[in-house]
């Protein structure tokens, strides 16, 4: 959200112009001893490896054979072979290829990529950690750029010992598992037997949770309505597989927050006018579900201290009493609307640097939500809110003070106010999904790209409705691997199935698990003065159309699939929509009611 219409776009583009070189990573060191079976694919097949999409080709850079991955528009062609390793040892990785581009890493770890015409090394090293037994090096291309090449590969070190899950007679992975039974604190899984296995480890995560001899399981002692991603290994007496591909899943008991199936949702101008008018909380119409209130602002930018007051007189004559306000405030609850502050927009900036401003974040931010008995907190960190030091490539595990002090913060709010307290967020695309080719952390751009990802990952469980601004946005690359431009259905379409499917996270060899559906919504200005990126409400109908019945999809194919219960819409703002005569409220909220 902005307080003027037009918001910025040219960080999106400067991070879009980042060059390849400025993402490489540093060559590691070479030890004892490669790793790896087949490393050079002299054997004529993939035998070692386990691969999406490849074969072995005769262009080799040494020998006869290479190892040809041919990525397509849904298939990036990885190659994965897991080894034993030592805690707390350093490993040298490195390989030859060639193509545009071509990625080499390690599972959880660093990676590194290069886009090259001729054989081109690539080298890393890593660290394990101090009760890791085991790692996984992996290539792949990028989707839809053809075939690339890879010889001499090499993962030099002292082995794990007998039973290297590297050495021929390790299991391939297992087929994805498939979701059973789930309730309140459990999950069913089941998958296809794998030649050669005698046993199955189960993972959630990074987290092992089973292992067991048998093709199934129930992972048990989870949480209500938490989110899940589980993954499959098979073992045998020569070692384990690489990982199964994900399954994604969520524990029954999702408490009730009051919400319709499909909601409308709008920031109030309550503390400014902004050119549009000031509403009062009284006259905004019952069609509107959840009422975001901008903006609580910071004193100082690293202060965490919060305050809200209603728009001053002078600047805005019609607005009501703090007494007529809290009252119309209880009129829309007792009606099962949601009240939230929002926090930020373009002039609040809040960086949490230090505990001390992460503590008065809490502290000012219940007193605002205590004095007008508000239903919960939307985050609206805009500019330079979030960052990323560098080094901080893991979004699953945080270092940069901001992104860790506002996780926290936002855990006590939420353990304060229970289960029914709505939590919602507004990042800008730049935060999000451009985080699928740049990430701040990774280095070789804008230390912002992709900032917001650890916060949405962190508050999975508690999050409401995760609204990204579809608008003032540069073009941003899907799934497709195709640039998309906002304005039209495919926008939408493309940035809100990123949000649902999951994406990798840029060259950390991380991937982002997506959001449930409910939890999803896309955000529109209201109007075309309200920001850049205005869509015709008959291609915003199109979107919807296409997420939640997959209709009229316009060539793209979702990836995350249909999501019938997507949460609704999001729209920048009531006041601007009222002043263009409620033709946002009056096309979308019927469509909305009119979904499955």
């Amino acid at each position: 959200m902005k307080y003027v219409p037009v918001r910025r776009a040219a960080a999106v583009l400067a991070a879009l112009a980042l060059t390849a070189g400025g993402l490489a990573a540093t060559a590691g060191q070479a030890s004892a001893a490669n790793l790896l079976a087949n490393p050079g694919f002299e054997t004529g097949a993939l035998t070692g490896w386990t691969c999406s999409s490849a074969s072995v080709s005769t262009d080799a850079r040494t020998g006869s054979h290479a190892l040809a991955g041919n990525a397509t528009g849904s298939d990036n062609a990885r190659c994965a072979q897991t080894v034993s390793v030592l805690p707390s040892t350093t490993y040298a990785v490195s390989a030859w290829v060639k193509g545009n581009p071509v990625y080499l890493g390690v599972t959880g770890g660093p990676s590194t990529w290069t886009g090259a015409g001729a054989y081109t090394r690539l080298s890393l090293s890593f660290t394990t950690g101090a009760s890791q037994t085991s790692a996984q090096l992996y290539l792949h291309g990028w989707y839809g750029t053809g075939t690339y090449l890879a010889d001499d590969i090499s993962f030099d070190g002292p082995g794990g010992g007998p039973g290297d899950p590297g050495e021929p007679g390790a299991p391939q992975a297992p087929a994805k598992p498939s979701v059973g039974a789930v309730t309140t604190t459990s999950v069913a899984l089941s998958w296809p037997a794998v030649t050669g296995a005698t046993g199955y480890k189960v993972y959630d995560g990074s987290a092992l949770k089973a292992t067991v001899t048998g093709t199934s399981t129930t992972v048990s002692g989870l949480a209500a309505c938490s989110s899940h991603t589980f993954t499959v290994t098979a073992t045998n007496a020569a070692g384990e597989s690489p990982r199964s591909a994900e399954s994604p899943a969520t524990t029954t008991g999702c408490v009730d927050t009051g919400l319709p199936k499909h909601a409308l949702i709008g920031y109030l101008h309550s503390s400014f006018a902004n050119g549009s008018g000031y509403v009062r909380m009284a006259d905004v119409p019952d069609a509107w579900d959840i009422v975001n209130l901008a903006f609580g602002e910071p004193t100082t930018v690293t202060s965490g201290d919060i305050r809200f007051a209603l728009c001053p007189a002078a600047e805005c004559p019609n607005v009501e009493s703090e007494a007529d306000f809290t009252a119309a405030i209880r009129a829309k609850q007792a009606k099962g609307k949601k009240v939230l502050i929002s926090i930020g927009g373009q002039n609040g900036q809040v960086q949490l640097t230090t505990t001390a401003a992460r503590d008065r974040f809490v502290s000012s931010v219940s007193a605002i939500i205590d004095k007008y008995g508000l239903d919960g907190l939307d985050i609206d960190f805009e500019g330079h809110s979030l960052y990323l030091n560098p080094g901080d490539t893991d979004f699953r595990n945080p270092t940069t003070p901001v992104i860790v002090n506002l996780i926290s913060a936002l855990k006590s709010l939420k353990a304060r106010y229970g289960a029914k307290f709505v939590l919602t967020m507004a990042p800008e695309t730049f935060f999000v999904q451009v985080g699928y080719q740049f990430y701040g952390g990774a280095g070789g751009g804008d230390n912002r790209t992709g900032s917001y990802i650890p916060v949405i990952h962190a508050m999975r469980d508690a999050l409401t409705v995760l609204h990204v601004q579809d608008y003032n946005s540069g073009p941003v690359m899907g799934l497709d691997n195709q640039y998309h431009n906002m304005g039209g259905a495919d926008f939408h379409i493309a940035m809100t199935d990123m949000i649902k499917a999951g994406f990798t996270v840029a060259n950390t060899g991380h991937r982002f698990p997506g959001l449930r559906e409910d939890q999803i919504a896309f955000g529109l200005p209201a109007a075309v003065s309200a920001g850049n990126g205005y869509t015709q409400p008959a291609a915003v109908h199109q979107a919807l159309n296409c997420l939640a019945r997959n209709q009229n999809c316009g060539g793209y194919t979702l990836r995350g699939g249909p999501s019938p219960a997507i949460r609704g819409l999001m729209t920048w703002s009531i006041n601007w929509d009222r002043y263009y005569g409620w033709e946002f409220q009056n096309s979308h909220e019927p469509f909305l009611n009119a979904l499955p």
